[in-house]
């Protein structure tokens, strides 16, 4: 004949959602490994699906459009405000620095850089955005009988509703100082634009934006 289960017994009783210390010390070898597949994966999934959404000739030339419409006018207009800050960071300390016209700026005896909507950092944003969005929560697979779903939930949509924007502004400024450092460059170096665009500066942002995901793995996340 089945007994009872009394109140005291039903309380002390372990939770569905609590993990054996075997099975945590499992999860917690292979979470590393999971993490930067993850990360890796998205980063590739997501700058594919970024192509996808924009088109435009990115030496500036012509209409930019996003998932076919005509989206221009807005990157003019960051591409512009970029120019504005860059001129005024470089030209701080170089005063032979001057625009020629809203996004092109020219050292007198140098060389210089023209910033066209390529050079904004909204695809580095998106990608953020999605490496963010697809990181796993560990913390949802060991609850005890202290916590409960709705806070670990909680926690995890907070963190990373404010993480999210502001490794965007993490992103804006590295990239303001990434097209200052070129463009101060450009003085009496203009031979060195490709290496330090195309493959320097890009690897370093990419590089600084890994970190700052690290960061949030091993201290906001935990």
């Amino acid at each position: 004949m089945p007994r009872p289960v009394s109140k005291q017994s039903f309380f002390q009783a372990k939770p569905v959602f609590q993990r054996s210390g075997l099975s945590a010390k499992r999860s917690a070898h292979f979470a590393p490994i999971v993490d930067v597949l993850v990360f890796t994966s998205t980063l590739l999934l997501a700058n594919w699906v970024w192509k996808l959404m924009v088109h435009g000739d990115e030496g500036g030339v012509g209409v930019v459009t996003w998932f076919g419409l005509d989206a221009t006018a807005m990157f003019d207009a960051y591409a512009r405000y970029i120019a504005k800050v860059v001129y005024a960071i470089v030209h701080t300390f170089r005063d032979t620095l001057v625009m020629t016209d809203d996004v092109t700026m020219r050292f007198v005896d140098g060389g210089g850089t023209r910033i066209v909507w390529s050079c904004t950092p909204l695809k580095q944003m998106f990608i953020w955005f999605c490496l963010i969005l697809t990181t796993p929560n560990y913390k949802l697979l060991t609850l005890n009988s202290k916590t409960t779903l709705n806070s670990k939930l909680s926690t995890l949509n907070w963190n990373k509703l404010w993480f999210v924007p502001l490794g965007c502004l993490l992103i804006h400024l590295i990239n303001l100082a990434r097209i200052s450092a070129i463009t101060a460059f450009m003085e009496f170096h203009p031979e060195w634009f490709e290496l330090l665009h195309t493959y320097i500066f890009k690897y370093l942002f990419y590089g600084i934006l890994f970190l700052f995901w690290v960061f949030y793995i091993e201290k906001i996340r935990k």
